[in-house]
């Protein structure tokens, strides 16, 4: 049974939502819009290096296009990467545009690369939604991860997120010598308590990287995501819990088979001792991003009344029943972790994943 059956609504930004974007230098004025990207002539399939379909096709423009099209590109990546000084721009070009077509928000992927030594970047151009940069704005706040985005109007603009493909890195990766696979468990313990204490969901492998940095004995993992599509939008808590999706069962092997409860338990521990530590020092921050999407639609209402019921459940406080938001069932959330009120020990299995054993509180 898939855990999403249904296509993600999309939701405008909201007034208040744009100020506070404004606010903290995220909404700004583009160049171009993300529709006007639509005047192409052609689309090509894009192959890798193995000639397989990458399911993106590169664009063709005409040449009175082409041109100032480039020029509003590079424009929008200075602002994103350096804060819009269009010095450093004077030697990098777009070399491609690509659009992926089946993704929520249609993505266009643009690469600009430096004509002085070949290096190359990407960036994204996506349709505005607004449970989205929520997603990207939590992430910035919330996770170990720093992330760069823009907004204007219909328009987010996205930095590339390096990383190995968490199904790709289970293809090639994982039974390499230099994996460490209790390591990689420890991360996946850590990432899976991630996303449901802030409610991000649908992280199955193709949606999140890998981050490996070398260490003097071993290598150190990082599991990253990279789509916000689904933060704070579906009704089943099991879509928020990474564990439960059947692409990533490998990496729900490698904790059954090199983590003892004791650590599983720890390792929670730890995830949210950190998010208590990021909550204090932006706490003004999450303070006037939760104002500014008071009365807000995240989500169908139905999807708020499921979702409290079980969180009231997993958690073992009635608290989520009079929730009537979805920033508001994080912020109670968030108000328990620093009340220390959130259950521990292992009393019993997340319900559905008795067979696979991963014991969650």
């Amino acid at each position: 049974m898939k855990l999403i059956e249904k296509r993600k609504l999309s939701y405008s930004v909201t007034l208040p939502f744009s100020r506070y974007l404004r606010q903290h230098d995220r909404g700004i004025k583009l160049p171009i819009c993300y529709d006007e990207l639509h005047d192409y002539v052609e689309a090509l399939p894009l192959y890798d290096a193995q000639g397989q379909d990458t399911y993106w096709s590169t664009l063709c423009y005409a040449p009175a296009v082409r041109r100032p099209l480039h020029d509003a590109l590079l424009e929008i990546y200075s602002h994103l990467r350096a804060g819009g000084s269009g010095l450093h721009v004077r030697h990098l070009e777009v070399d491609r545009i690509d659009l992926c077509l089946y993704a929520n928000t249609s993505p266009f992927r643009v690469r600009v690369i430096n004509r002085l030594n070949d290096n190359f970047d990407y960036f994204y151009l996506k349709k505005a939604d607004m449970s989205r940069i929520f997603g990207l704005e939590l992430e910035h706040l919330l996770s170990p991860n720093r992330i760069s985005y823009l907004y204007s109007g219909d328009t987010l603009v996205e930095e590339h997120i390096y990383g190995i493909p968490g199904d790709v890195f289970l293809q090639k990766k994982l039974d390499q010598d230099d994996t460490s696979r209790v390591r990689l468990a420890k991360e996946f313990v850590k990432f899976n308590e991630r996303c449901v204490l802030r409610l991000l969901g649908d992280m199955h492998a193709a949606n999140f990287v890998i981050d490996v940095t070398m260490d003097f004995e071993q290598n150190y993992f990082r599991i990253r995501s990279i789509d916000f599509d689904q933060q704070c939008f579906e009704p089943s808590l099991k879509v928020y819990l990474p564990q439960f999706f059947k692409q990533n069962f490998p990496y729900v092997k490698l904790v059954l088979d090199h983590l003892s409860i004791e650590s599983v338990h720890q390792y929670q521990q730890e995830e949210r001792a950190q998010f208590f530590r990021r909550t204090r020092s932006e706490i003004l921050r999450l303070e006037g991003l939760f104002n500014a999407l008071e009365g807000s639609t995240l989500a169908p209402h139905e999807n708020i009344i499921a979702l409290r019921t079980q969180l009231a459940d997993y958690y073992e406080n009635r608290a989520f029943l009079q929730c009537e938001s979805m920033t508001g069932l994080i912020k109670l959330i968030l108000k328990l972790i620093e009340m220390k009120a959130l259950p521990t020990g292992f009393k019993r299995p997340v319900p559905g994943l008795e067979t696979a054993g991963l014991v969650m509180h």
